[in-house]
């Protein structure tokens, strides 16, 4: 997991990594302290090409700002540098596993097409 904090680390990791998942917080929140470790092991687990970015909002209000994020937790899953699909407050697994497993199981088969 990949801590960023500010609009260029952000924007350069979203624009060179096929499949980014930000994951927004601040200390206070106890829902993301508890949803955090099982969105890292769904993604170490099943998406494992994935990068998965920690951004706490209380020390980055403007990159929050900038991406339109007011409550938390936030996850928003970028696919070639475009937003895909946004959750915020109640988010399931399911549903988080399920809107990434499309995009990643088409650019992976892309990627492993390309190799033979």
């Amino acid at each position: 997991m990949k801590n960023i904090s500010n609009v260029q680390d952000f924007e350069r990791l979203k624009d060179t990594h096929n499949i980014l998942l930000a994951y927004f917080s601040h200390d206070k929140c106890s829902v993301c302290k508890v949803l955090l470790p099982k969105v890292k092991e769904l993604i170490q687990s099943d998406f494992p090409r994935v990068l998965l970015t920690y951004c706490n909002i209380e020390h980055a209000p403007f990159l929050a700002a900038q991406l339109s994020i007011f409550t938390v937790p936030a996850l928003v899953i970028y696919v070639k540098g475009k937003e895909y699909v946004r959750y915020t407050r109640n988010i399931g697994l399911n549903q988080l596993a399920q809107s990434i497993a499309r995009p990643y199981g088409i650019l992976m088969e892309v990627d492993n097409d390309l190799l033979l």
